[in-house]
This record gives structure tokens, C-alpha cells and sequence, in this order.
């Protein structure tokens, strides 16, 4: 793949303190033959603790805390679990029964993390995944569950979804999940994610949105929860209006659900703020900052 031509010379460039510190974790986790995984349950499960020693998994478990924090997931590897911030299987299973069969299908997941939905995504089938999300962090997170896992047809590039401005690319499914609220342009985003995709293909975008029936958009004075890289939120219908004006067709709501701390906490391998740090301590309805608290909607959507 042209995109995949591009990593070693990423690689070589890289000016990022924790990358080598990151790498060397990968690298000095035990090699080990699996002899079982589980791409379809909620967490991603790979081997089976019979596969290793208990002194393997104490060393499995060291190096995994050194890529703290973990924000996707579960994962459990060796009957190690790792229970990250999100409970990233509530999501996918509000989407996966409403999209597309992924059977055979080259997938696209913008704003990938470390994999996780990539993984569920092979579980259902997809003949080939690219997650694109420029945290090393999570690229190396991501590099050690495929360290046990070398021939699995999905791949992490560590660029934004701007690298693929001058790429014709032909996906049949493209994810872009917990994004648009990042982009200064979201109509741009949406054009570039209908660039991604060939004829027919499907989108799938989840975004906050604000509760009402207007064409509103909350755009933030400074933070939203306490996140500094939010420009707008689009209510439920400017999202849909976005879609459709960007050119993609049979737009179409899937889910809305109120996020929860059962959805978003603190865990043994996440311990900095999560959800409840970011509202108000006398009413969960709103953030700390005053706006209306968090609400994710699913649209999904074809290019004609």
C-alpha cells in the first residue's frame, strides 16, 4: 500500500521523547505462540493463560503499564486484563448489527486509537483494516497486542487523515469515530472522508451532539469537559446536515445514548481523570464548564 511506503520515512523524522522509551517496551515484551484468540467477544482476547508462564505474564504485565494509559479497550492477553478507560464494546454494540457487513471488506478507521475497533473489525470478517491516528501512544499500544498477533491483515500509520489529501483511496467502509469535534472544518472532514470511499461505499461517524431539534452548534469558549480541541458540536440534525451536504447519501441516525461512567472511568490502567472529573460535581447534566454534558450519536451514510 502507497500509505504504508510512507512509515519509514515517518519513522526516521519522529522527535518525540517517549517514542525509543515506547519501542523498547514493544520489543522487550516475551515472544510467545499463541495457541487461541477471540476477535468477536467484547474484549479482544489473545492466548490463553496456559500459553505462558506466571513469570511471562508478570513481565507482560509490566511492560503493558509502561503504554499507560490505556483509553480503548478491553483487552485480555494471557488471561491478563487490561480494563481501559473506555468500555469501547458498549459502542460497537450499538453500531454493529445496523451497518454494513464488513465480510471481505477493506476498512478505513479514522481516529483509530490503539486498534481496538480495528481488532472487532476483523472479528466480523473485514478482509483488510488501516487505522490512522497520529498518537504514538496509542501506536505503540496498538504494536504490542500485534506483536502476538504478526499476520493479522490490519495496520496502524501514525498520520492524520490529511496524508491522504492527494491519495486516491477506494475503501468500501470508512469509521471516523469521536473526531468531527476535532476539526476545525467538519464539512472538509466529511469531504475527505467521501474521498476515501468508493461507490456505494458506507460511513460511519460518531460525534457528540447537543440536545435539541434546531440546527444549533455549541462551539466552546475554551474547553468542552475539559477537553481544549473541541471547536464545534453540531445537534443531532446540523451532524446529519453536515453529512449530507458534504455529498453522501440515505443519511441516517442509528443511536444516541447519554455517556456514563459505566461507559467512561478511572481503571487500574487509566488513573487520570475521566468522565466524572469532567462534570459538575452538583449535576451530571452539565460539564464543569457549564455546558450540557456529553451525548454521542451514530450516523451512518453511502457515497453515491
Amino acid at each position: 500500500m502507497e500509505l504504508k511506503k510512507q512509515i519509514p520515512n515517518f519513522f526516521s523524522n519522529v522527535n518525540h521523547g517517549d517514542f525509543l522509551k515506547w519501542t523498547n517496551v514493544v520489543n522487550h515484551l516475551p515472544t510467545i505462540s499463541i495457541s487461541e484468540f477471540n476477535l468477536d467477544s467484547n474484549s479482544i482476547i489473545v492466548g490463553s493463560k496456559s500459553d505462558c508462564t506466571n513469570k511471562e505474564r508478570r513481565l507482560i504485565e509490566k511492560q503493558l503499564r509502561q503504554l499507560m494509559p490505556w483509553r480503548k479497550g478491553p483487552y485480555n492477553l494471557f488471561g491478563l486484563t487490561l480494563d481501559a478507560e473506555w468500555q469501547s464494546n458498549m459502542k460497537w454494540t450499538r453500531l454493529e448489527r445496523h451497518i454494513k457487513s464488513l465480510k471481505n471488506r477493506l476498512v478505513l478507521d479514522v481516529g483509530c486509537g490503539n486498534g481496538y475497533y480495528g481488532w472487532r473489525m476483523l472479528g466480523k470478517g473485514a478482509k483488510y483494516i488501516v487505522g490512522l491516528d497520529p498518537s504514538l501512544l496509542f501506536y505503540s499500544q496498538f504494536m504490542a497486542i500485534k506483536k502476538y498477533l504478526p499476520d493479522s491483515d490490519i495496520e496502524i500509520i501514525p498520520f492524520g487523515i490529511e496524508a491522504l489529501s492527494d491519495k486516491d483511496l477506494y475503501f468500501d467502509t470508512v469509521f471516523s469515530m469521536g473526531v468531527v469535534y476535532h476539526r476545525r472544518d467538519p464539512i472538509e472532514h466529511l469531504n475527505q472522508l467521501l474521498k476515501c470511499l468508493q461507490s456505494g461505499g458506507e460511513l460511519v461517524i460518531e460525534s457528540i451532539v447537543i440536545d435539541c431539534d434546531n440546527l444549533d452548534v455549541l462551539i466552546p469558549e475554551a474547553s468542552y469537559a475539559k477537553m481544549k480541541n473541541v471547536w464545534s458540536i453540531p445537534s443531532l440534525k446540523l451532524l446529519v446536515k453536515w453529512v449530507d451536504d458534504a455529498g453522501f447519501k440515505n443519511t441516517r441516525v442509528i443511536n444516541t445514548t447519554k455517556t456514563t461512567s459505566e461507559e467512561q472511568r478511572i481503571t487500574e490502567w487509566m488513573q487520570f481523570e475521566s468522565l466524572n472529573d469532567f462534570l459538575d460535581q452538583h449535576d451530571k447534566n452539565k460539564t464543569i464548564e457549564g455546558y450540557p454534558a456529553p451525548i454521542r450519536s451514530i450516523v451512518i451514510a453511502e457515497k453515491p
